[in-house]
């Protein structure tokens, strides 16, 4: 067996915490990584792993190994790059994820000029409303919306997204303008949910979070959705300001109930921290981070 690669198969387990997931990582089957781990593991004549029915941990000659693995993984990668020119020029694939609607209306159009600025860069962006595993899927950079997960990647706050209540100057026209939460109750809300209609929006009214019942005759799966609805004349939606923000700047929503709204959702760009940090990566943050809060500013 080549001792890189099963070097890599070890670290890839140990981070992920399981086969299978390590699989997915390596893009190799299961029984593959599975039956490596056994040959390294005989070769070795020492036990790497302690395996349950839940889960995979290292043991004490386990722990020894990983850190002498991941030493000699990171020297040869660093060899690489260092013959490939990375530390002197910017250039590789750097994998982005980020939420799908964030990235539809912000990151996409700066990464086509990011690209053209850095041309020996080349982006992989993986647009997925589900909180990506970065070390799993092999991601170096992540944009998100909200708390944070506990994770080893480090994070730089680039902005805040509000959570607002619009519809359209027809509709209001129509209905008139809410002005407390009270009047929610004459107006038709459309719900977003994937299984039954909303009965009830949160808001906060000073410090304290008041739960308002809704009147929701239609109801999506997705906030995009909801936007269209509330274009066409439908009722009021509640969504991520930056999903309404270009038909707000087109004069097609209006925002209401402003001062009701709850505390904004931080946006983070995060990193898998390396050392020294690949060029390529260090110019993709200095290069979107500012532009990225100036978008998120205006929003």
């Amino acid at each position: 067996m080549d001792r890189l690669e099963a070097m890599s198969v070890i670290i890839a387990v140990t981070e992920t915490g399981s086969i299978s997931a390590a699989s997915r990582r390596l893009k190799s089957p299961v029984a593959t990584v599975s039956r490596k781990v056994a040959e390294l593991e005989a070769r070795l004549k020492a036990q790497l792993f302690q395996r349950t029915s839940r889960r995979i941990m290292l043991t004490d000659a386990g722990r020894s190994y990983i850190d002498a693995c991941k030493r000699i993984i990171e020297q040869v990668d660093d060899a690489e790059r260092e013959v490939s020119g990375e530390y002197r020029v910017p250039k590789g694939e750097l994998a982005v994820t980020t939420p799908w609607g964030l990235g539809h209306t912000h990151l996409l159009p700066l990464a086509v000029e990011f690209l053209a600025a850095y041309p020996e860069i080349s982006l992989r962006l993986v647009l997925n409303d589900r909180v990506v595993n970065a070390t799993e899927e092999n991601i170096d950079i992540a944009v998100r919306v909200g708390s944070l997960p506990d994770s080893n990647m480090i994070a730089t706050r680039i902005g805040s997204i509000r959570i607002v209540v619009c519809a359209s100057p027809s509709y209001l026209k129509a209905h008139g303008k809410p002005k407390q939460l009270s009047d929610l109750a004459k107006h038709d809300c459309i719900g977003i949910d994937d299984h039954a209609m909303p009965s009830a929006w949160r808001f906060m009214r000073g410090r304290s979070a008041r739960v308002v019942p809704i009147r929701s005759r239609l109801c999506v799966n997705t906030s995009e959705a909801a936007v269209l609805a509330a274009i066409e004349g439908a009722g009021l939606a509640r969504v991520m300001s930056y999903k309404m923000d270009a038909a707000k700047r087109a004069g097609k929503l209006a925002i209401v109930l402003e001062k009701f709204e709850p505390e904004p959702l931080p946006v983070h760009i995060l990193y898998t921290p390396r050392k020294p940090v690949p060029l390529k990566l260090r110019a993709f943050l200095n290069w979107m981070t500012p532009r990225l809060k100036a978008r998120l500013t205006l929003a």
